[in-house]
């Protein structure tokens, strides 16, 4: 069934779950000629609970016969103490709301001691695993066992449509195949794009930093990377760097950082309210759907997205029709991604699907990890200072970096991949098993006198969804030491330390793996790396800006008496399909002197 068309899928479930038990009681009670009165009512209601308890209880037994057959065992349940573990759903729901990036996950795996955990709510079976083995048989050694699955795709539908995102197979293959030319280094290895809008973003920090004005530095990386890739991209410079920017303490909160009143803002708000909606919804499940049954919650953001989006569309179309019309063509190599694009249809909406994938990509996974670098070298001065001193070696104070500086620069990229490990941009995401059951290599657990080497793997079912969380396997223990919470970039450069990493690659995928890894990562690597470079030719000092944070956005006081990173984290970490810092970071940049 088309995921757009999800609320005839909902009232067939529910046609299943309340009426079809219905009939059959009030058949049943016709056949014994039983008259209820006025308890017909909450004894329908009692027995549509008791069938689906049924149900489930049955499923359950299936799937463990099933699991024997395969030589595998079950996957570790929760157990709550309300039918169909409600109570662990709202649970989790209440602490989502103040709990560390993840951390609702991390306890249930510490609670019952393993990594990769079943949470039956309404006796459907939500798997999630933070085991560096399952996430790489997820993405990579078993990718054909799983898809990205009818649930995720009504969740994203109408934001994300049929772009590469959100679709499988051969649709799938055919969007990777066209975009993957654009994202090859002969086309991004000149940096002059690059260059012109962090010359922009640098200009209007040196402005600040002469009045010593705190700016947030998310929203402006976010407007930096949209503009660079949009002109990359697109041909068209979306200038929001030229819109009005957060001014400290007058800001209000918006759903991801900072919210202007101007019509960026209200793109900017639209853009990232569709994604806390989305996220909301894996959150709590299938139930969504009946929340949302009358009114998509997206349906008003998404609207106010393409309005943005559709003159840059109906544009390239229009010269399109243009250059047909004049018996003009150009190869592909002149062209860019939006007009290649329009080569292979003049469908509007799915060249609109495929644009805002992009932006998608280009703006929050980029801008995502220049914030929490930007973060650590505010945190951590003697971080800053030394890579300055890189930056100084082999670019000197004003000299534009290369491709060949960027190699040589050791420790620029152990800082942005230990970024990337404690904060990747994507800090979970899902995949669902097609038709068929498989199984789980042997899990790698966090206490090894409970699940030992020699226990079976474990059995996934057949179209079953599964959460993995990159964030919460990248700061494993059990993988990077006892050290695994701490910002260190010399386990970058320690030749101990690394062979562990040379040893299981499959520990840090933060642009994910396997067939669908992200084509842009090189893009990625070389727009922060040329961007961390012209930041600290100018600037040599970062200090956090905390009296700005919105009211609601510092990290409440109860993280304090718990571990981990929480206990001394000076920003609120937040996720909605990407990473954010809530309410912004807000950030004093300083010039240096010489």
């Amino acid at each position: 069934m088309n995921p757009a068309n999800y609320r005839a899928r909902v009232l067939l479930d529910l046609f299943h779950i309340l009426v079809v038990p219905a009939v059959a009681l009030s058949l049943v009670l016709s056949f014994f000629q039983c008259r209820l009165g006025f308890l017909s009512l909450p004894t329908h209601l009692c027995f549509i609970v008791l069938w689906a308890a049924t149900k489930g209880v049955l499923s359950q037994a299936k799937q463990d016969r099933e699991a024997r057959s395969l030589g595998a065992r079950s996957i570790p349940r929760v157990v709550g103490k309300w039918p169909g573990n409600i109570d662990v759903l709202l649970r989790m729901m209440h602490a989502f709301k103040t709990s560390y990036v993840l951390d609702v996950y991390l306890e249930l795996f510490e609670e019952y001691q393993c990594t990769t955990l079943n949470i039956p709510i309404l006796w459907s079976n939500n798997i999630i695993s933070m085991d560096h083995g399952h996430i790489k048989f997820v993405l990579a050694t078993g990718f054909q066992w799983f898809w990205r699955g009818i649930a995720q795709k009504e969740r994203m539908e109408l934001f994300l449509g049929g772009g590469i995102f959100n679709r499988d197979d051969e649709t799938w293959k055919m969007h990777r195949n066209m975009a993957r030319p654009f994202f090859a280094k002969e086309r991004f290895s000149d940096f002059e794009i690059i260059e012109k809008h962090c010359a922009h973003t640098l200009s209007i920090l040196s402005s600040l930093a002469a009045s010593n004005t705190a700016c947030d530095a998310q929203d402006l990386y976010g407007r930096f990377t949209l503009d660079a890739a949009s002109e990359f991209l697109f041909g068209k410079n979306m200038e929001t760097l030229s819109a009005s920017l957060p001014v400290p303490g007058e800001t209000a909160m918006g759903p991801k950082g900072s919210a202007t009143g101007d019509p960026w803002g209200s793109f900017a708000q639209a853009f990232d309210m569709a994604q806390v909606n989305i996220t909301t919804r894996g959150r709590i499940g299938t139930m969504w759907l009946l929340l949302e049954l009358f009114k998509d919650r997206n349906e008003e953001h998404c609207t106010v997205v393409k309005r943005w989006l559709d003159p840059l569309v109906e544009q390239v179309l229009e010269n399109k029709r243009i250059m047909e019309e004049a018996g003009i063509s150009s190869s592909i190599a002149e062209k860019n991604f939006l007009q290649h694009l329009t080569d292979s249809t003049d469908d509007p909406v799915l060249i609109r699907d495929q644009l805002l994938r992009i932006l998608l990509a280009s703006r929050d996974t980029t801008t995502c990890t220049l914030t929490y670098l930007t973060y650590f070298l505010a945190i951590h001065p003697q971080v800053a200072q030394r890579l300055r001193a890189e930056v100084l070696q082999h670019c000197g104070p004003t000299s534009t970096p290369t491709f060949e500086h960027f190699r040589n620069m050791k420790y620029m990229r152990a800082v942005i991949n230990e970024t990337l490990r404690l904060f990747p941009p994507v800090p979970l995401n899902s995949r669902e098993t097609r038709g068929a059951p498989c199984v789980l290599p042997v899990s790698d657990c966090t206490n090894r006198s409970v699940i030992s080497d020699r226990q079976p793997p474990l059995y996934m079912p057949a179209k079953t969804t599964i959460v993995f969380l990159p964030l919460l396997m990248q700061r494993s223990p059990a993988l990077w030491g006892d050290d695994a919470d701490d910002f260190d970039p010399d386990r970058w450069i320690d030749t101990e330390r690394v062979a562990r990493f040379v040893a299981t690659p499959s520990m840090f995928n933060p642009f994910s793996a396997g067939p669908r890894i992200c084509i842009g990562q090189n893009y990625a690597y070389n727009e922060m790396s040329y961007f961390l470079v012209r930041l600290l030719q100018q600037f040599d000092r970062f200090t956090l800006a905390s009296e700005f944070q919105p009211e609601g956005s510092h990290p409440p006081p109860e993280w304090k008496n718990r571990k981990g990173r929480q206990v001394y984290e000076r920003i609120w970490p937040s996720a909605a399909l990407t990473l954010f810092v809530k309410g912004g970071l807000w950030v004093r940049f300083h010039k240096a002197s010489s």
